[in-house]
Formats: C-alpha cells, structure tokens, sequence
C-alpha cells in the first residue's frame, strides 16, 4: 500500500520528536554508579528492546527494594533537569508536524509516563498538532506489546493499513508490528544499532518523512 493512503500519524515521543534518549541512558547509568553498579549501553538497549526494565539488574544483586526506589527519585531529577537544561529539540520537527497534520489525524503514542511527559512538552507546542497522546498510564502493556498502538487505532476507528508509525527503536518498531501497522524509522544515532529489517521504510531525518508520506 502507498504511503500516500495512510490516514493517520502514530507517533513515538523519545528520540523521534525530542532527543532524549541518550539522556534517559546517562541519568539511569550515573545512578548505577552510584549503587556500586556498572550499566553498559549494550546492557541497557537489550533490557530497552525486550520492554524490560534494567532495574532487573540492582535487584538481582541483592540490593533492598527501598534502596532501589531511592535511587529511582534520585534518576528522576537528574533527567528532569538534564531536560530543563540540555538542548533536547531536534531541528525541523515542529515545521514537520505542521505540515502533516494539515493532511493527517496524528497522535503520539510513547511508553513515557505522563510525568515525563510533562517535564518534555510542557515547555512545548508540538502537542497542538495531536488529536491526543498515550502514555505508559493508557494501556495494559507497554512496547515491544502491541498494546500502545492498538490503542490508538481503537482511540481513531481506524484499522491498522490506514495507519503508519514513526519510531526510532527496534521496541517501537516490534510494537507497530505486532499491532499490524507499517513502521517507519527515523535515523537516532543512540539506536543505530538496533534490528531495522521489518521497518517499511528508514529514513535518515525526520524532515524527509513528508515527501516520503506525499509521495
């Protein structure tokens, strides 16, 4: 089916609208470190990839639940003010969306929570182009499961050939999968090393995705 007949956008959030990541790795490794712990990118992305969380590693080592959540509070605020303080916009997305929601019903689809959702957009205007969002809160499972994005067919009426999603990540790209919908992936260098082979298209900057959807 040509891009052209898709209806709706789904968008992911990290790494396709803001680049933050990298960021959510370095806080979530500086704190490991400060447990004692060693958190390696390769470590993380395999955790990341299979919707597993890496605090797997803190518990199986022993060390007590209340320590882990205080660590957790501790990652929370490094993130926050890594978003308030770094550059975490990526050239042309707001111009992007602009243009694709004159054609397009789109929403963004992410496996953030609200409250990190909130630190990133609040600030932000990209929102003004979803008809909603989804967060972790909304679905049962988050991705690799294909929970989020069935949700937000459901959310639509649409069916899953009238939809494409955009990602960056071999997790988002699994979900979109199994949900039945295409994929489209947008180059992120923290990513690069992820399995891309059942993406519809991979596309090095996201402000080629309009030509590529009006094609």
């Amino acid at each position: 089916m040509a891009a052209a007949t898709y209806k709706y956008i789904l968008w992911d959030n990290d790494g396709v609208l803001v680049d933050t990541e990298g960021l959510f790795y370095r806080t979530t490794r500086r704190v490991f470190e400060e447990l004692g712990l060693e958190l390696a990118e390769d470590t993380y992305h395999a955790y990341m990839i299979r919707g597993e969380t890496s605090w797997t590693i803190p518990r199986n080592a022993g060390i007590p639940e209340a320590v882990i959540q205080e660590a957790i509070v501790r990652r929370d605020g490094y993130y926050r003010h890594c978003l308030q303080n770094d550059p975490i916009d990526i050239p042309g997305v707001g111009e992007v969306l602009e243009r694709l929601s004159a054609s397009h019903s789109m929403a963004i689809v992410t496996t953030a929570s609200r409250d990190y959702f909130g630190w990133i957009h609040d600030s932000r205007n990209l929102v003004e182009h979803m008809d909603f969002v989804l967060t972790f809160e909304d679905y049962p499972r988050p991705k690799p499961a294909p929970d989020p994005y069935l949700h937000a067919l459901e959310r639509f009426n649409a069916a899953p050939h009238e939809a494409v999603v955009i990602e960056d990540t071999e997790r988002g790209l699994r979900s979109a999968a199994a949900a039945g919908i295409d994929c489209i992936i947008v180059h992120n260098d923290f990513s690069r090393g992820h399995d891309f082979s059942r993406a519809k298209h991979i596309i090095g900057n996201i402000t080629e995705l309009p030509e590529l959807l009006h094609a």
